[in-house]
Parts: structure tokens; sequence; C-alpha cells
């Protein structure tokens, strides 16, 4: 992070009052968590912050501290936008455009090698392995002591980005800061169990349903989930329930792809890739984004072209890569 945009982002917020707090759409672990844990910050900093989320949050992290606090329709005016865990202000969904926060600056916050840095102030760190560590480093700055509630919420955010810290991107200062958070009160074990362990009973029918529809071709193992099939196993059609990062575990395997068809006709695609291959890049020019191993992008469908389409792309670029890529150290990939 510049010194500069640390400096801006603390002016922002200790001279805002009433805050709108926004994560991406489809959230995971570090969404909730980077969301949760700096609206507790701005509590203790005597702000009225509003905590907002298109998509519901996933029932798993309902043991965070604030989890019912966050709304998907927010109303009233606010001095200040924050975009946590976004590399794009589309990310954000349609609360991004909410007109109260019109004329408001943008603090934008996050950690995506494909981040835009599309905000006043960007508290951008790409080595930070989740954006609640970003705000670990950030909270420090600006003085407000941890306590269990935002020590909490930040380790869930280190935990489920790193899976457990299993990514490559797990240094011995990542470990020093969990510890630190667990010596502030986050219980570590009540966060593996439910941020990595705990799923709803849809996303398992959705693996199974997903097992039988499994494509593999030179090195890319992909799926393509219809709406009727996640539909007809209950699936809420918010991201793909760990599926890529299951896939992407398949022995031999350089790449794995998820395509799953929404509502509205366009197809979500979530890639995983080994460490010496980049899937950001494809995500990126797919109008997506994300990290070196871990990317996502929306398409137009139909699904069957939509795949066609991406799968083309991704060839191509694994064509060129395959040349400069190391062998496989075996280490897992980095989450979304």
């Amino acid at each position: 992070m510049r010194s500069k945009d640390l400096d801006r982002s603390r002016e922002l917020l200790l001279n805002c009052s009433r805050p709108l707090l926004v994560t991406h759409v489809a959230p995971d672990g570090d969404a909730v968590g980077s969301l949760l844990g700096l609206g507790w910050v701005l509590w203790a900093l005597d702000k009225e912050p509003v905590l907002a989320c298109q998509d519901p949050l996933p029932r798993r992290f309902d043991f965070l501290p604030g989890f019912d606090e966050v709304t998907d329709r927010p109303s009233g005016h606010f001095d200040l936008l924050v975009s946590l865990d976004c590399s794009d202000p589309g990310r954000m969904g349609q609360i991004g455009a909410y007109p109260g926060v019109r004329g408001a600056p943008l603090l934008n916050i996050d950690h995506h090698l494909t981040n835009l840095e599309f905000g006043v102030a960007n508290l951008v760190d790409v080595g930070a392995v989740s954006t609640t560590q970003v705000l670990y480093r950030f909270i420090r700055a600006l003085g407000v002591p941890l306590d269990g509630r935002i020590a909490t919420c930040l380790l869930t955010g280190l935990v489920t980005d790193t899976r457990g810290f299993r990514t490559s991107n797990v240094t011995a200062d990542v470990l020093r800061v969990a510890v630190e958070l667990m010596e502030a009160g986050a219980p570590l074990a009540v966060i593996t169990r439910n941020g990595l362990d705990r799923r709803p009973l849809g996303a398992l029918r959705l693996w199974g349903a997903a097992f039988s529809r499994m494509e593999v071709d030179d090195g890319v193992v992909w799926v393509g989930l219809p709406l009727a099939v996640q539909q007809a196993i209950g699936h809420d059609g918010c991201g793909d329930a760990g599926l890529a990062n299951m896939l992407i575990g398949v022995e031999g395997m350089h790449v794995a792809v998820v395509f799953t068809e929404q509502e509205d006709g366009q197809v979500e695609v979530g890639f995983r890739a080994v460490p010496g291959f980049d899937v950001a890049g494809i995500a990126l020019a797919l109008g997506g984004g994300g990290h070196t191993l871990a990317s996502g992008c929306l398409v137009p469908g139909p699904l069957e072209e939509a795949q066609q389409r991406v799968l083309t792309m991704l060839r191509e670029d694994l064509a060129r890569q395959r040349g400069q890529a190391p062998v496989d150290d075996g280490r897992h990939p980095q989450s979304g």
C-alpha cells in the first residue's frame, strides 16, 4: 500500500459520519469478514455505518458478530462509499450505484491483482492474502484496538481466502497476523469449522450434479451448470459452492472452470489454476478479475455458447503459458 493512499483512507474514514460499506455479489468469507470487521471498527469510532451486500450472506457465516446487521436495501444519504474486496465497481452490484451515495467519495479496499483502482483512495495490496489482511494493517494505522469481534471477522477472511493457510501466498507474516488475531479473541476452530467445512445441503447436491457433468481435456477440467439443474436441487445461484476449488484438486489438471448459468441468462465463470499458471489475465479480458490462481467473470449466455467461447480463449492462453510454466509444486491455489 502506498503511504499517500493509507493517509488519504485514514482521513476519509475519520472525517465521515455515515458511510455505506459494500462488498461484492455472491459474497465469500473474505467479503463478509471485511465488511463486518470494518463495520465494528467504525462503530468503535462512534460512526454510523450501514453495511450492505446485494446478495444474501451465506448462512455458514452467521456466527460472525454483526451478521444480521447487513442489508440489501440501504436508505438515506451517505457521506462516504467504501468498496470492500471488489476488483471493479461492477462487483458491488446495484448497491454501488445507489442514489444516496451520489457525490460521496469512494474508498476502495482490496487485494485483487486485477483491481482497477477506481476510488479517490485505493487501499489495495495485491501481496495480501485477503482483504481482511489489508484491513488489519489499516486498523493499526487508525489506532483502533483489536477486540474479539473485529479479530474474529478479520481471521475469517484470512482462513477462508487461504483455504486454511494452504495457499501458495501464505508467509510467516500471515501466520503472525493470525496468531495476533487469535490472541485478541478470534476462535480459529470455530472459524475453520464454519468457514471451510459447513455447507448447505444444496451445495452437496450441486457437487453431485456437477460430477456427473464434468469434462476433462488437455489439463483443463470444467463443468457447466444449467439453471434448470440448479433449481432442481435447490441451489440459490450464488457462487459455485466451492466447486472450482474442489475440481482444481483433480490430479494432472492445470486449470478448473465452472460455468454457472444465471436467471438473467448470463453465465458466471469461475477459474482456478495450479501454481505456475495464470487465470487472472483471461478473466480480465472477459470483463472480470481476481487473482493469478483464482479469478472469475460474468459473460453473456446461452450456457453452451459461453462455454465454447471461454474454453477456446482459455486453450489459446494456456498454450502460450505452458512453455513457461514450472512443474506444479503441489501447493493449493488461492481462493477467490
